[in-house]
């Protein structure tokens, strides 16, 4: 369908919105319209629909049976209209800035990579921020013919629901928000210490269950110590990529290594973490890095819809070292990290909040682990305060996106069929 590509100019230029429909199975006992969208920023909402009911499904027969499930992809993201952007800039970028030039030339790139996507994709690169996607939804909305419409965000998905309440809540049937991101504007300090808090909680998680579980391949060893070591020789230029005969030749910079930590402590599987942190220790034995992907697109998102702004590289230091001392053992959560790197010298300023219109919100439902690095615990508990009735279930768990912990998805299913239960 067809949106403005600015809604400010309802009558200007436009877009198109893909979206896909999978109609309710058992129609007798059809609540109405379920729009669902998995995150990213960038993630495909058609997609996470498209297989609805067979073996690749993301949503169980018991929502499909009561919901039209919608899913759509957000403007500029993959079948609506992808913007495009010169992903060679960002090859030449500072991942980690050491000194004042380096910051200097990280904004002046983003600067120059922004303004390659305004060129290819034109304004729409401008407007894809989670305001003009929730004005998107109403339009679905009236094109389906609805008066009310559902709505379950997962992760970043959760803004696009919050955004919808500010703006529509009389038209909100239930809004149901998987674990949730920090939408009371996180500064970027608050951001990356939120996220380096919970890292480091899970480390000590790690070490607990490293105590006490004869499989852990630290057994003996204070895994926090551990990690600690392997970080000094990582700034010392001594650590080495394992191999399966000892060390390679290949040095694991302390940035690599705190890449390695998010990646390890988010996913969180015990015992194939303390294996790898053994590699490292020894040299010998097989780890995983993450490989660098840099997407434009989060940047088109993320940078209009929070102000992560820091004035200079003299701040941006003062903040890191606050950020390591909050959170020792893993300094900080390499994804947060790019996320506020991406936003230095960004030219196209956040957009400010939408103001709440009036209007009764359902109860809102918010569902969210203990430790979460991509959308922690604090953040969640901002989001869910700041609806005028909502409430919050914490899952004492290491995940992300709750809907697919089976233990969990009946809540947030009950709450979508009664809101009011």
């Amino acid at each position: 369908m067809k949106v403005p590509v600015d809604w400010a100019k309802p009558k200007g230029a436009t877009t198109e919105v893909h979206l896909v429909r999978h109609r309710a199975t058992d129609p007798k006992k059809r609540i109405g319209a379920l729009l669902v969208n998995p995150g990213g920023p960038g993630a495909s909402g058609v997609e996470s629909v498209m297989y609805s009911g067979t073996v690749f499904g993301t949503y169980s027969p018991k929502l499909l049976k009561r919901f039209d499930l919608i899913g759509f992809d957000p403007r500029g993201i993959d079948r609506s209209n992808r913007v495009q952007c010169d992903e060679a800039i960002a090859d030449k970028m500072p991942k980690r800035p050491r000194n004042a030039a380096e910051f200097e030339k990280l904004r002046t790139l983003n600067a120059k990579l922004a303004k390659s996507c305004l060129k290819k994709g034109g304004a729409l690169a401008a407007h894809m921020e989670g305001e003009s996607v929730a004005r998107d939804m109403d339009a679905i909305r009236a094109a389906l013919g609805e008066r009310k419409i559902s709505f379950l965000g997962h992760s970043y998905g959760t803004v696009l629901g919050e955004r919808y309440a500010r703006l529509f809540p009389e038209r909100l049937r239930a809004l149901a928000l998987d674990s949730a991101v920090d939408t009371v504007r996180p500064t970027a300090e608050r951001l990356l210490t939120d996220g380096a808090v919970t890292l480091n909680d899970i480390a000590k998680k790690l070490a607990a269950w490293c105590e006490t579980d004869a499989s852990c391949a630290l057994k003996g060893q204070d895994v926090t110590a551990v990690i600690d070591e392997l970080y000094a020789r990582a700034d010392a230029g001594t650590l080495r990529v394992p191999g399966p005969d000892g060390p390679t030749r290949t040095e694991v910079s302390s940035d690599q290594f705190a890449a390695f930590l998010t990646r390890v402590l988010s996913d969180y599987a015990p015992e194939g973490t303390a294996q790898e942190l053994a590699a490292l220790q020894s040299g010998k034995g097989e780890v995983y890095f993450p490989t660098d992907y840099h997407d434009p697109v989060k940047q088109l998102v993320l940078c209009r819809d929070n102000d992560f702004r820091i004035r200079d590289y003299a701040e941006y230091r003062a903040i890191s070292e606050r950020v390591a001392k909050a959170a020792p053992h893993v300094r900080h959560d390499a994804q947060a990290l790019d996320f506020v790197l991406g936003c230095q010298g960004w030219p196209m300023a956040p957009k400010p909040q939408p103001t709440q219109a009036k209007g009764a919100l359902p109860p809102v439902f918010v569902v969210n682990a203990t430790h979460d690095p991509a959308t922690p615990l604090p953040g969640a508990r901002r989001t869910a305060g700041a609806f005028p009735k909502a409430s919050l279930l914490t899952v004492d768990t290491v995940s992300h996106v709750l809907y697919g912990d089976l233990a969990t998805r009946p809540a947030i299913e009950n709450y979508l069929i009664d809101p009011k239960g």
